[in-house]
C-alpha cells in the first residue's frame, strides 16, 4: 500500500497540531460547560479560559464509561434526560440517530459527516473512493455498522449493509458482488472465507480489511496475508468514534486527528511517563458529545518516534488489556484508585502495585512498593497502616528498586489460585 494520505493534517508538524489542538481546548470546554448539563456539574469549578495547556488539562476530573453510565442510569430513573445530561443537542435533526451499547449505555449521533472520524482509517487501511465495501459490523442497537458507513460515504464508496450472522449468504454475497474489501471483525471474516473454503466459492476481490471490535495479533494478519486479504486495525468506541488507526507500517496505531490522548495512571487522572502503560482517557473536540477527559478503561502507551509512513502524529502502542483492575479481597472489592490513595500520600513512592495472592477464601496481599528509600524511617510500616486505612484489609508490604515492577499498567494484580 502506497503512503498516500487522507488529508494535509496528517503530515502537519507535530508543534502545529498540538498548538491548533490547545488553541481548541478552551473553546471545547467551554462548550461542553454551556451545552451539556452533565460537564456542567463535573466542571463546575473549572474557568474554561485557564485550559490551554496539557498540563492544564491534566487537572481536569477524569469521567471514566462506569461513571457516564451510572450518570445516565440515574437520570433515566428519575425521568431525565436518557443520555443522563452528556448529548449537547436533542432529538431532531441534529441528532438523526441514537444508539445503545452494553449497559445499556445510549449514544447519540450528531449530523455531521463522517460523524465518528472513520475515513481516515479506512483510507489508511487502503480503501479508495468508488469502492464497494462489505461491511460486517452490527446495524441494530450499536453504532458500529453506521459509524463505517458513515466513512465509506465519506470517502465517496458504496456499502453493502451485511451485518452479522448468515454465514453461506455472506459468502454468496461476497462471490456475486465482488467488494473491493471488508469491514467488521477478523473473526467473523476467518469465518466467512472457511466457510467459502468449504463451499467451494471463491472470493478473489477480497483484498484489503479494515477491522475493529476484537484484538487481531499478527498470527490472524498472517492467516489473512496468506489468503490475499491485507487487514489492518482501528481503535474506535461508540461514545469517541476513531481513537487510533494502523498503517501500513504496522508499528502501533496513530492517533486521531480530532482527539486529545493522555495515558494516565490507573485509578486516577496522573499523566504517566512516556512509554509506560496506564489508561487512554481521550478529550474529543466533537460540538455534539463533548467528552472532556473520558476515561475509556483500555490500557496502552505512547511510543517514541515517527510513523515511518510519514504521519505525524504520535503512536500509541494499541489496546493492552483493561484499566479497571477491581478485584474483591476477603469479601471486600478493592479498586485501583485506592492503591493510587495510598500511594499519593508517600512522595518516595514512585510506583506499586497490590499484588492479590493465594487461594480464594485464603486471600494474600501484597503492596509490592518501587521506591529509593532502604526504610529506616519505617516506610514499610507506615504503608501497612495506609493499606489498612484505605481498604479496612490487612497486607503485607515489600519494598523494590525504582524500574523493578513490570511496565503492563497493572495496579492490582489478581495472582490467586482458582484451581
Amino acid at each position: 500500500m502506497t503512503h498516500n494520505f487522507y488529508d494535509a493534517l496528517e503530515t502537519r508538524a507535530p508543534a502545529e497540531r498540538e498548538a491548533a489542538l490547545l488553541a481548541a481546548l478552551p473553546e471545547r470546554v467551554a462548550h461542553a460547560k454551556r451545552s451539556s448539563p452533565a460537564f456542567a456539574t463535573i466542571l463546575e469549578d473549572v474557568d474554561p479560559t485557564t485550559v490551554t495547556s496539557r498540563e492544564a488539562l491534566a487537572r481536569l476530573p477524569v469521567t471514566r464509561k462506569h461513571e457516564l453510565l451510572e450518570l445516565q442510569k440515574a437520570s433515566r430513573s428519575a425521568g431525565g434526560n436518557v443520555f443522563g445530561g452528556f448529548s449537547a443537542v436533542g432529538f431532531g435533526a441534529t441528532m438523526p440517530r441514537m444508539f445503545a451499547s452494553p449497559g445499556p449505555i445510549y449514544e447519540p449521533e450528531g449530523a455531521a459527516p463522517d460523524y465518528w472520524r472513520m475515513a481516515r482509517a479506512m483510507h489508511a487501511s487502503g480503501f479508495r473512493a468508488q469502492e464497494l465495501i462489505h461491511n460486517a459490523f452490527s446495524y441494530h442497537f450499536v453504532p458500529a455498522g453506521s459509524m463505517m458507513e458513515s466513512g465509506a460515504h465519506a470517502m465517496g464508496c458504496t456499502v453493502f449493509p451485511a451485518g452479522t450472522g448468515q454465514t453461506e449468504q455472506q459468502v454468496q454475497a461476497m462471490a456475486e458482488l465482488q467488494p473491493a474489501g471488508y469491514i467488521g471483525t477478523p473473526s467473523f471474516l476467518k469465518i466467512i472465507v472457511e466457510k467459502a473454503a468449504d463451499l467451494g466459492v471463491a472470493l478473489p476481490s477480497v483484498k484489503k480489511a479494515m477491522f475493529g471490535g476484537e484484538a487481531f495479533p499478527p498470527s490472524l494478519r498472517d492467516w489473512f496475508l496468506a489468503r490475499g486479504i491485507d487487514g489492518y486495525q482501528c481503535y474506535a468506541t461508540a461514545d469517541l468514534g476513531l481513537i487510533a488507526y494502523e498503517t501500513s507500517a504496522r508499528e502501533g496505531l496513530i492517533i486521531d486527528e480530532g482527539v486529545i490522548i493522555e495515558i494516565v495512571r490507573p485509578g486516577t487522572g496522573d499523566p504517566v511517563a512516556p512509554g509506560e502503560v496506564g489508561e487512554v482517557v481521550v478529550t474529543t473536540l466533537n460540538p455534539t458529545y463533548p467528552l472532556i477527559r473520558f476515561g475509556t478503561g483500555d490500557l496502552s502507551a505512547i511510543m517514541a518516534g515517527p510513523c515511518p509512513t510519514g504521519r505525524t502524529n504520535t503512536r500509541i502502542k494499541g489496546w493492552m488489556g483493561r484499566a479497571d483492575q477491581t478485584t474483591k479481597v476477603r469479601g471486600m472489592f478493592v479498586h485501583p484508585s485506592q492503591v493510587a490513595d495510598i500511594v499519593r500520600r508517600f512522595p518516595e513512592v514512585a510506583r506499586a502495585r497490590l499484588v492479590v495472592s493465594g487461594e480464594m477464601a485464603n486471600d494474600a496481599m501484597t503492596l509490592k512498593v518501587e521506591t529509593a528509600c532502604s526504610g529506616p524511617d519505617d516506610l514499610a510500616g507506615k504503608l501497612g497502616d495506609a493499606i489498612r486505612e484505605v481498604t479496612k484489609l490487612r497486607g503485607t508490604v515489600e519494598l523494590v528498586p525504582v524500574g523493578s515492577l513490570p511496565n503492563d499498567g497493572k495496579v492490582i494484580e489478581d495472582a490467586r489460585s482458582y484451581a
